[in-house]
């Protein structure tokens, strides 16, 4: 979330797309209900009416994977109708900035493609620079060669009767949406996994960004692009680099290519090479000198060339190449989309480590229906784990806040929580090679790995928010954090959790709020800096006065000489005014400074350093702005550019024989999927609660009344439902939630089944994910599960 919870509640318009929130994320309407008591208006836009949508005053049944038609459409009405916040584009994003003469786009294709590798050499996207490096700007924002144009010439083929024709949402609904957020601003936007998964949907996320900076709604009480992140901690979870291609603190990992801290720096920049360094002084203390490079060459390189998605986990195993694999917190077996390229690839595996709570499918993968276990000679290990009610350490939701999480209750029998797991693995396999002389060994000798039993977790944090090496004093902010070795901090963007000497995450002070919007600092902490709204610099004008006199978020103090405020200010430099050029950078984070309209590559000068950059944008792999593209398997051409139907950076299928795609004519039904209230993802918690179970007892599929009437459908018959990949049987619901579509004339019928079922726990049955496609988004490899082709008939 670029803003918090709480924050909801100052939100004048909502734009819930891709998010059944009231029943995935419910306790957000605790805080959209204070607002629609103020007068906020919602807007739901999903292909399935649900709860959220009941709650909604402006509902959009959207084709699923037609996200950035809709919302392009929205864009290019604002655009035309020059409705934008002028003062702030000008002050805040990239508008005026000049962008290269060699940029093209054409019939669907941006200039710099190599069609053989699906990739883009994006120099042409980049901008037109002066003699300091520094981006050249236009006199003005009619200059035919800067941001703004271009993205006008872009957005201009994105009509309303073009984005109703693709998406099937009426253009009067279009028009009344983009007039809602247009006269209702602060407006925010909630979404979830319904735009993420898709392979375009890291672009969907960027049109987000677009339509909010032009709106003037980033940095703002009430404002921002606002994820709802699917589990408890996930979004701790992606802090310390679950995600394949980061480091802890979304730092990028080395490629191969990137021998020497000075070769990262040249790709991410010397801003970001400072923080490189403490958390390499946190995983290898006193053998991190400056000398050898503070360990960065015990790193294990990746690839950069290579995809090494979860996808291509299963894939390379199935190849061959991976002996073993230790999955813990996870259940591929049914949250993986086209589940049989797991389960092959876990049949070829020498060995098999599950640890979790309950014997999920991917512990016991050998007993799917239909296998032979006498093939497979996979070794299983499984390894009882702790549940979350039996283990203590932070969680960090949504909003970017960091909360202790306590716990009384002793896990039962030789289960040991995750942490304990890992720390007892590590030093056995230290063990292992003590006495090895390989260099590519010396990793496990020189990092520091001496946690105490007692209070192991509170000693994790101390080392994730950083240290004084010279005073053994904790961190207090991110500023203290050196470049020479002198500090150390496990995640920079965690760096003061534990200031002062104490766990700051165990704060619980939800009466003081001087603000009144919601920020209560002194309750757990929140990360950059215990910061509330991110970029929130941009809620004030040049001279740095809040825009919003009422509800003042961030200021420049001029008697202070400093910026101050209810929340931390998102500033390079606090006493940094906004009369230097520090002052000035409401997205601090990019190299620009700025919010990007265009996501241009960019290397930012250091001043004292003139051969590496001192920090660095970078761009998506799929373009500089968000395309409509279709879904890999879709029921219509692209009638934008029927040539180039599906995102060219796509590779798929990546092993043929296991990855077939679907034709319209032989599945002519669009199924989309997502989750329930009663069953948490994989189901493995929650269809080992009997009362859980009662209340919802199976997986089954919504579809239309039309559909069921032409199939000869009634609710409770049993239905087939299946794609290239597979099938189910499942009972039907007939039901007025889902509804046929009209797309450019052509009549669509979109089915709904959940994902959350699969062959063991106290209810059973297939899991859906058995005929989804697993193409991913080229940029994170997100799997395209909102999306897919199937047929159905009774069974």
């Amino acid at each position: 979330m670029t803003n918090h919870w709480l924050d909801l509640q100052n939100a004048k318009v909502f734009l819930i797309e891709g998010s059944n929130a009231a029943e995935n994320h419910p306790m957000s309407m605790r805080w959209l209900t204070k607002a629609k008591e103020k007068g906020a208006i919602v807007i739901h836009v999903d292909p399935r009416y649900n709860r959220t949508s009941k709650i909604a005053d402006i509902y959009a049944r959207i084709r699923p994977g037609t996200d950035i038609a809709f919302l392009g459409s929205i864009i290019n009405y604002i655009l035309t109708t020059k409705q934008y916040d002028d003062a702030y584009v000008n002050l805040n994003t990239n508008a005026n900035y000049l962008i290269s003469d060699d940029f093209k786009f054409e019939d669907g294709i941006f200039s710099g493609f190599n069609e053989v590798d699906h990739k883009y050499d994006n120099v042409s996207w980049g901008y037109q620079l002066g003699p300091d490096k520094k981006p050249l700007k236009a006199a003005s924002l009619d200059d035919p060669k800067c941001v703004m144009a271009k993205l006008k010439e872009f957005y201009k083929r994105y009509t309303f009767k073009i984005g109703s024709d693709i998406s099937g949402i009426p253009e009067e609904t279009i028009k009344l949406i983009a007039d809602t957020m247009i006269k209702n601003r602060p407006g925010t936007i909630m979404y979830a996994l319904g735009m993420t998964q898709h392979t375009v949907g890291v672009q969907n996320i960027r049109s987000f960004g677009v339509l909010q900076l032009l709106l003037g709604n980033m940095g703002k009480p009430g404002g921002g692009v606002n994820a709802m992140r699917g589990e408890p901690n996930v979004q701790g979870s992606t802090d310390m680099a679950l995600l394949v291609n980061y480091l802890p603190g979304y730092l990028a990992y080395p490629n191969h290519d990137q021998q020497t801290i000075n070769d990262w720096s040249h790709y991410a920049g010397t801003f970001r090479a400072k923080f490189l360094v403490n958390l390499l002084k946190a995983w290898f203390g006193d053998n991190a000198t400056k000398e050898n490079d503070f360990g960065y060459g015990w790193l294990a390189k990746k690839n950069g060339k290579k995809n090494y998605s979860m996808f291509r986990i299963f894939e390379t195993a199935v190849e061959g190449k991976m002996k073993m694999l230790y999955v813990m917190g996870q259940n591929p077996m049914v949250t993986s989309s086209n589940t049989t390229v797991c389960f092959e690839g876990l049949s070829k595996l020498d060995m098999l480590v599950v640890a979790d709570p309950f014997m999920t499918e991917t512990a016991s993968f050998w007993e799917k229906p239909g296998a032979d276990p006498k093939k497979i000679m996979t070794e299983v290990v499984y390894l009882p784990a702790a549940s979350f009610l039996e283990k203590e350490g932070t969680k960090s939701n949504s909003g970017r806040l960091v909360q202790w999480n306590y716990t009384m209750i002793k896990p039962p029998g030789q289960a040991k929580s995750d942490l304990e797991m890992v720390d007892l693995l590590f030093k056995k396999v230290r063990d292992l090679y003590a006495s090895s002389t390989e260099e590519k060994d010396q990793l496990f000798k020189k990092v520091t790995w001496n946690y105490p039993k007692e209070n192991m977790y509170e000693a994790v944090l101390q080392e994730i928010g950083g240290f004084d090496l010279k005073t053994g004093e904790h961190i207090t902010k991110i500023v203290d954090l050196q470049p020479d070795g002198s500090t150390s901090c496990g995640a920079w963007i965690y760096a003061g959790v534990y200031g002062g000497g104490k766990n700051l995450s165990k704060r619980k002070d939800n009466k003081t709020d001087p603000s009144g919007l919601g920020i209560y600092p002194g309750f757990a902490w929140s990360w950059p800096g215990n910061m509330k709204v991110l970029y929130n610099r941009a809620s004030c004008d040049k001279d740095g006065v809040p825009l919003d006199k009422k509800n003042p978020l961030v200021w420049w103090d001029a008697a202070q000489k400093k910026w101050a405020g209810y929340d931390t200010p998102d500033v390079p430099v606090a006493t940094d005014g906004p009369d230097t050029p520090n002052g000035q950078r409401p997205f601090r984070m990019s190299g620009e400074g700025v919010g990007r309209l265009i996501a241009a590559p960019y290397k930012d000068p250091d001043p004292k350093n003139a051969e590496l950059p001192r920090d660095s944008s970078g761009v998506l792999a799929d373009g500089p702005m968000p395309e409509f593209y279709e879904p890999v398997e879709s029921p219509v051409d692209n009638i934008l550019h029927p040539k180039v139907a599906i995102n060219p950076c796509l590779k798929y299928p990546r092993m043929k024989a296991l990855q077939p795609i679907g034709a319209v004519k032989d599945y002519p039904i669009v199924l989309t999927t997502s989750s329930l209230t009663e069953h948490w993802c994989c189901g493995a918690f929650t269809r080992n609660v009997p009362w859980l179970n009662e209340i919802a007892p199976e997986t089954y599929v919504e579809i239309p009344e039309k559909l069921g009437k032409k199939l000869s459908i009634s609710t409770g018959d049993k239905v087939r439902v299946w794609s290239a990949r597979g099938e189910v049987v499942v009972p039907a619901m007939v039901t007025k939630r889902m509804e046929t579509l009209q797309c450019n004339g052509q009549e669509i019928f979109v089915i709904w089944m959940p994902y959350n079922w699969g062959f063991k726990g106290l209810s059973t049955a297939a899991s859906t994910n058995l005929i989804t496609i697993d193409a991913g988004d080229p940029n994170t490899w997100t799997q395209e599960t909102k999306a897919c082709l199937v047929n159905m008939a009774k069974a």
